[in-house]
């Protein structure tokens, strides 16, 4: 208990961005190939970067053409895990970028922290995200028993500095989602804090991130 102490205590606190706007899903990438190599070079701090983007698809690793239904909004091949997904408006997408070397170099143990995190952060606003087996995201139980994502989650490592993230959906137009089939699971929906009745801003959902984000991986800053 003693070592762990000193490790949270010495640890650099993580930057915390939240950016206003929608910022184009190629400019985000491109912002974390940066990121990520000045970490690894030990030039920057590990970080965690709070970003909305403007309605686009991106395929995984793991995504296969008949998944994309409808190619109403560009559709970018990304190099994180899983499927394909949507991103949009009125969904809080978390780039976290951090050094796995100087915390725990277990991708498996990072991915679970990645929940807990979402995790954490729907309890705020009294809500129960569960994980499944076999299914990758964060998902409700809806009235009547059915199962909905609410959360999706898609990493990459490098030199064992992570990127790409989580998404968290909002407020976003869930007929987006109606594009592809998201992350290859066709027997269950998506939904939102605002299909579930809880009309709570994107500001509301950035404290809650933050608060959890601090439980989960260790103090942030500015």
């Amino acid at each position: 208990m003693l070592s762990k102490t000193l490790t949270q205590t010495t640890r650099p606190p993580v930057e915390w961005q939240v950016l206003e706007g929608l910022t184009p899903y190629p400019d985000a990438v491109a912002f974390m190939e940066d990121r990520v190599a000045a970490i690894v070079e030990k030039r920057a701090g590990e970080l965690a970067w709070l970003v909305e983007h403007p309605p686009v698809y991106t395929a995984g690793t793991s995504a296969k053409d008949s998944d994309l239904i409808d190619a109403r909004f560009p559709v970018f091949k990304t190099g994180r895990g899983g499927q394909f997904t949507y991103h949009g408006p009125g969904q809080r997408v978390g780039y976290v970028m951090l050094d796995l070397k100087r915390r725990k170099a277990d991708v498996r143990a990072y991915v679970r922290d990645l929940e807990e995190w979402l995790i954490r952060t729907l309890a705020q606003f009294n809500v129960k995200g569960e994980r499944r087996a076999g299914r990758v995201g964060i998902w409700v139980v809806r009235p009547g028993g059915r199962e909905d994502k609410i959360a999706a989650l898609g990493v990459r490592v490098r030199h064992w500095v992570t990127f790409h993230g989580v998404s968290l959906n909002v407020e976003p137009n869930l007929s987006h989602f109606s594009g592809i089939v998201p992350c290859g699971i066709r027997e269950h929906g998506v939904t939102s804090l605002a299909d579930l009745g809880l009309p709570v801003t994107m500001a509301d959902v950035d404290v809650a991130l933050h608060n959890a984000f601090h439980a989960v991986f260790g103090s942030t800053a500015p």
